[in-house]
């Protein structure tokens, strides 16, 4: 298994991937983020994250602070995707 960090960014921050190594799952279920990606993440002892899976072999990891803001910027343009999708649609 591989464990991956998601990152979702907002405005005009552009996505970027980066391999961080390998990690094992431990005994208890547990994994330990390599310290590198802690410290691009910004990631602090005790932070939140939410886990998500990607298909049957995938899981992604990403910091509740960060999604909480997507959410807020997706709820604020949710008309303007459903126009959007419904002009998709129509052609």
């Amino acid at each position: 298994m591989i464990i991956h960090t998601n990152h979702i960014y907002m405005n005009n921050h552009k996505h970027t991937e980066k391999f961080f190594g390998s990690t094992t799952v431990g005994e208890r279920g547990q994994v330990v983020i390599p310290s590198e990606a802690r410290e691009q993440m910004g990631l602090k002892q005790g932070e939140k994250l939410l886990v998500f899976s990607m298909g049957e072999d995938m899981v992604v990891l990403a910091k509740l602070s960060h999604l909480e803001k997507f959410a807020t910027n997706l709820a604020s343009r949710l008309r303007s995707i459903r126009d959007i999708l419904g002009q998709s649609k129509g052609k």
